[in-house]
């Protein structure tokens, strides 16, 4: 099937580059950017893209393609998402749908209506440990679902410029968490309880955002959340998830470039955790490509549906809601 991508930075272009190289089904054939340079033109002819524009309707618009991936600004998805339904193009988009729950329930509705694929980008479910976690979880092997932990943390902060425009940490950072704890829990989360604080960049908290959060969960079998954010771990990503049941617990420890061990009498090194996220989860990235693609060729359900999408933002929501105001708030406050 032949696809286009809206958005060349750098999300745009490890999509770009995994279907190039990874994903048969696909054929790029044009990328989109209003920034769109020499630089982008180089990048497209790097992976045999042979059109770039300046202009997202040249990909709306043509006839020849099935499926569009939005890896623009957040500011823009849920617009992209309705004039790509309404195209009727299948339709991958980056997280969040939107900030604004009207817009995420108009963007989701208009793929419905059009009857075209939605799949929202939500990654971690595709890497292979958290995964391995997720299926043990599945197979009852930890038994009744009690506690979840989720611990994610930064190598470094972002700029405070897009700390501005980001919707704060837990739109931005923490709504992967989110649709990772509701994911292994199987469960919709009734209640959140958010604390934060500013500890590794005073122009965060200038900007009105903290940089270190904890959140609690309750969710609607009776099972507990927590989850912990930092955007600054100097060791590099660090990603772990654990699941706590009536029989067991399945956990997975944060991924590294490689196992190896070294000790000697000065004492015991271990591999260094990655520092990009694009290393990360390179697996991951290519695998959700390729379950969209799958998606589309067979006509089945997405594996990370707009509804998937809706969530985390709720969620997200909710602990903004918590941290302003002090308090524990119920997702039906804010849905």
């Amino acid at each position: 099937m032949k696809v286009g991508i809206i958005g060349a930075g750098r999300i745009g272009k490890v999509h770009a580059k995994n279907i190039s190289m990874f994903v048969p089904e696909m054929e790029i054939k044009t990328i989109a950017d209003p920034f769109a340079n020499d630089a982008t033109r180089e990048f497209a002819a790097q992976y045999h893209i042979p059109n770039v524009t300046t202009d997202a309707a040249d990909i709306l618009e043509d006839p020849e393609i099935e499926a569009v991936l939005i890896c623009s600004s957040t500011d823009t998805h849920s617009h992209f998402i309705i004039e790509a339904a309404k195209a009727k193009k299948h339709i991958f988009c980056e997280k969040p749908i939107d900030y604004d729950l009207n817009k995420v329930h108009e963007a989701i509705n208009a793929a419905k209506d059009a009857g075209v694929k939605l799949q929202i980008g939500f990654c971690r479910r595709f890497d292979h440990n958290h995964r391995a976690v997720y299926d043990m979880v599945q197979q009852g092997k930890i038994g009744k679902v009690n506690l979840i932990k989720v611990s994610s943390r930064d190598p470094e902060p972002p700029p405070v410029s897009y700390v501005k425009v980001s919707g704060g940490i837990f739109y931005d950072m923490m709504i992967h968490d989110f649709d990772m704890v509701r994911f292994l829990a199987g469960s919709e989360v009734t209640e959140v309880s958010a604390y934060g604080s500013v500890l590794v960049d005073p122009g965060i908290g200038e900007a009105g955002d903290v940089d270190t959060a904890v959140v609690t969960l309750k969710f609607e079998n009776g099972a507990i959340g927590v989850i912990d954010n930092s955007r600054k771990a100097v060791y590099g990503y660090d990603q772990r998830v654990e699941v706590f049941g009536s029989e067991g617990c399945a956990q997975d420890e944060n991924d590294i470039p490689n196992t190896a061990v070294l000790s000697t009498a000065e004492g015991t090194t271990y591999g260094t955790a990655y520092k990009v996220m694009w290393d990360r989860y390179t697996g991951a990235f290519v695998a959700e490509m390729q379950a969209f693609a799958q998606a589309v060729a067979n006509d089945t359900e997405t594996p990370v549906t707009g509804e998937d999408g809706l969530y985390p933002v709720l969620m997200a929501a909710a602990a903004t809601k918590s941290l302003h105001e002090g308090r524990p708030v119920k997702i039906s406050e804010v849905e």
